[in-house]
């Protein structure tokens, strides 16, 4: 038998394939189901808290702990069935309990949870749901069932499943605070089978509140976008009028564009869950394969009705965020390029003025340096006159002719002698 040298993390990443299997739902049943989610910074919060927490539940009915450092859980709690998962942003809690209240969608089915054990939860309700699981009796009695318990207008009711159920919901919050959804299960349908219907509902609820996060901050943005894109585009319209400095534009909108990239810093995150929450929404509505309920609408057209244009709303935020960004980053570019070409200017000015400067300054040390001919040579032929006068007697001349003869000879040696001392200094 052959031996293999395995990955470390084979084995783990193998069963997390296995480790959230669908709960075993017997008909009739009641589901009670909660999602917690801090209020900020949720993506980075301690896993151990929500983990404690779920063990203060446990120790209630002397149930055994999850593994240290799971995200996920699922046993008996005295006569529930608890199943917990830990997502990047989100616990949730699904209790099955057997059997119905006589009081449909009583408020008392979500006291499976204590009311002290929830006043210490690590985080606020995103979500919570009460699911009706009851067997199929007829058809009337199940429109009458839904014209009872949920709003009309927006009820959605689908066949799932090849009809091995009809679901229904209104998606609407009712006076305990609880989402509503019944599931009427055919005779055929298996335990196994209700609970991934039940759990699909889950999931449905619970990504579609998630996704909402996304419009709400899309909404917050609307009037700070705006008031950034009038900005933008005024110093925009300066820039084409030069009705103001480069360099005092390029400093204001450097101001636009950095606030810009923090909105985008900050949203990111938010919107790219939005994006990843609405998909599942989608998918897992798309694996119910709903067919039509006596001509109600389906969950895929509530979605499209009531919950499409949010998602759209998000994503033309986000894409007119990166749109103002890069507008901003390129007038920048721009800025810049003109701010450069200004400077360059200046600078060549500069030059052309220190070259004239340069040119003066010579014409002025060859000035000076005719005159220093001049006056070196007038103290040079005093000097060499002195000298010569005691001769004038031996060689019958006046003082004057011996000046005279030696003016020229001295000039011509105070010019030369200059000559090569500037040209060795340069």
């Amino acid at each position: 038998m052959a031996v293999f040298d395995d990955h470390p993390l084979r084995y783990a990443l193998a069963n997390e394939l296995h480790a959230r299997p669908f709960p075993s739902i017997e008909v009739p049943a009641t589901v009670a189901f909660l999602a917690i989610k801090q209020p900020e910074g949720a993506a980075a919060r301690d896993p151990e808290a929500d983990r404690a927490h779920l063990e203060t539940l446990l120790d209630r009915h002397g149930a055994p702990h999850p593994q240290p450092g799971a995200t996920h859980y699922h046993g008996a709690l005295g006569r529930h069935w608890l199943r917990w998962e830990s997502h990047t942003e989100f616990v949730s809690y699904t209790m099955i309990s057997d059997g119905l209240s006589e009081r449909t969608f009583d408020p008392a089915d979500f006291n499976v949870f204590p009311g002290d054990w929830l006043a210490d939860m690590p985080g606020v309700r995103m979500t919570s749901a009460l699911i009706r699981v009851a067997a199929w009796k007829d058809k009337e009695t199940t429109r009458e069932g839904i014209n009872d318990w949920f709003v009309g207008e927006s009820v959605a009711v689908a066949r799932v499943l090849d009809d091995s159920a009809v679901v229904a919901g209104d998606f609407r919050i009712d006076q305990a605070g609880h989402q509503r959804f019944s599931v009427t299960v055919a005779p055929e349908c298996g335990p196994r089978r209700v609970g991934r219907i039940v759990t699909r509902l889950c999931e449905i609820e619970t990504y579609k509140a998630m996704s909402m996060l996304g419009f709400a901050r899309a909404r917050a943005l609307g009037d700070r976008m705006a008031a950034l894109d009038a900005r933008l585009g005024r110093m925009i319209d300066a820039m084409a009028g030069r009705g103001q400095s480069a360099e005092d534009t390029l400093g204001e909108l450097l101001d636009v564009s950095a606030e810009l990239e923090a909105l985008v810093a900050q949203s990111s995150f938010r919107f790219g869950a939005t994006a990843a929450y609405a998909k599942i929404v989608d998918q897992r509505i798309d694996v119910l394969r709903e067919v039509r309920f006596e001509g109600r609408q389906t969950f895929a057209e509530f979605m499209m009705r009531r919950y499409e244009p949010a998602m759209r709303t998000v994503r033309s935020t986000q894409a007119r965020l990166d749109a103002m960004a890069a507008r901003a980053r390129r007038a920048g570019e721009l800025l810049r390029t003109r701010v450069d070409v200004e400077r360059s200017a200046q600078n060549q000015a500069l030059l052309e003025s220190m070259d004239r400067r340069a040119g003066m300054q010579l014409r002025l040390q060859k000035t000076v340096e005719g005159l220093s001919v001049v006056a070196i040579s007038y103290y040079a032929v005093s000097l060499t006159g002195y000298l010569l006068y005691p001769l004038a007697d031996v060689l019958g001349v006046s003082k004057g002719w011996i000046t005279a003869g030696v003016t020229l000879p001295v000039v011509g040696l105070v010019w030369w002698a200059i000559r090569r001392l500037r040209k060795g200094m340069e």
